[in-house]
């Protein structure tokens, strides 16, 4: 949507509202119990008028986000499928494992990880799926790999940053990976 055929909306949807108003207090009852019914009323139809100005932007971004919870059940996560013993010596003083990604690692590198993402809707909100794989470079074969999938966007224009929602967790998916392929042995 561009920035003026927004404004033009919120423009129309601005008059069309004021006009509402002045229409609803033109013809205001002068009986006592006629007014509650009449504020009443008013009150709900002004809930209708504004909420249905934001619903285009908060339902989208509630069925999107759905959509993204149903891809994670069906195949986030991490997939090991295979494991690898390494010396205790390989692994840093806080345990960890440095393993480069594909752009970095040096051809003497064992083990890399190459990243990818997939967009699967590429309107406002944004769908992505990310996979992330660790890769033994002698055969080329996918040791394990994390399944991540994302919402970005979907909210009322701004200045503001865009919301996201994603599943699972970055830690759980991509930070688990590297400690579920790679253990430390005795050696």
């Amino acid at each position: 949507m561009s920035g003026f055929y927004l404004l033009g909306l919120i423009a129309i949807w601005l008059f069309v509202g004021w006009l509402i108003y002045r229409f609803w207090r033109y013809v205001t009852p002068t009986s006592k119990s006629k007014k509650l019914l009449y504020y009443v009323f008013g009150g709900v139809l002004f809930l209708i008028w504004f909420g249905s100005a934001f619903w285009p932007f908060a339902g989208k971004k509630m069925y999107y986000d759905a959509q993204v919870r149903e891809m994670c059940a069906k195949d986030g996560g991490i997939k090991i499928y295979e494991t690898v013993e390494l010396s205790a010596e390989r692994f840093g003083q806080n345990g960890g494992l440095n393993i480069k990604s594909e752009e970095y690692a040096k051809s003497t590198d064992e083990y890399y990880f190459s990243m990818n993402e997939s967009i699967l809707r590429n309107k406002n909100p944004k769908l992505t799926r990310f996979t992330t794989k660790i890769i033994r470079r002698s055969d080329q074969k996918i040791l394990g790999e994390a399944v991540r999938y994302g919402r970005a966007g979907g909210d009322l224009p701004g200045f503001w940053h865009s919301s996201s929602y994603g599943c699972p967790p970055i830690m759980e998916s991509t930070g688990k990976l590297t400690s579920s392929v790679f253990k430390k042995g005795t050696i």
